[in-house]
């Protein structure tokens, strides 16, 4: 689907929330858009290998991170997510394995790269409602990212009127 969420913001701007301007590109789409999943960890990225062998068609999946200086994303959780049509990933965190993630075809958006993974055991909690980059996000509501930025909705504004 091809959107530009500028002309999201312009049509709807009473409708989306935008997400602080901290985010990288690091995968191998540049844009994304779909229901998000909403998921909480504590360094451990066990729970998120788990949601990301799901099915993910139409789906992002948003990660918040009560994380030090460690990765939760690497090139090895970016081929679960291709393997399992997730559209994209959006990690307030860290990620690794840049060489690598860059040729995977799913979006993934972080604030920046870090070597070292979390040795650390914990659970992490989903579909819980998120806060970070001044934005709440919700499971349920709607994900669009793209060169421009990334923006949270509600509903899916594109299904009665695509922006093209």
């Amino acid at each position: 689907m091809t959107f530009d969420t500028a002309d999201i913001c312009d049509e709807h701007h009473d409708d989306v929330q935008v997400l602080a301007p901290h985010f990288n590109s690091y995968g191998g789409l540049d844009h994304c858009c779909g229901e998000i999943v909403t998921i909480k960890l504590d360094e451990d990225n066990t729970d998120l290998i788990t949601l990301l062998k799901e099915n993910g068609k139409g789906k992002v999946a948003v990660v918040d991170v009560s994380a030090s200086y460690v990765a939760v994303v690497g090139d090895k959780l970016m081929g679960f997510a291709k393997e399992n049509e997730w559209n994209g990933i959006i990690v307030n965190g860290y990620i690794r394995d840049t060489k690598n993630t860059c040729k995977i075809d799913v979006a993934l958006f972080a604030l920046n790269t870090c070597p070292k993974k979390s040795r650390k055991i914990s659970a992490g909690l989903r579909n819980i409602e998120l806060e970070f980059g001044d934005v709440t996000f919700r499971a349920g509501e709607y994900l669009y990212a793209d060169d421009h930025g990334i923006i949270v909705a509600e509903k899916d504004l594109l299904s009665t009127h695509p922006i093209i």
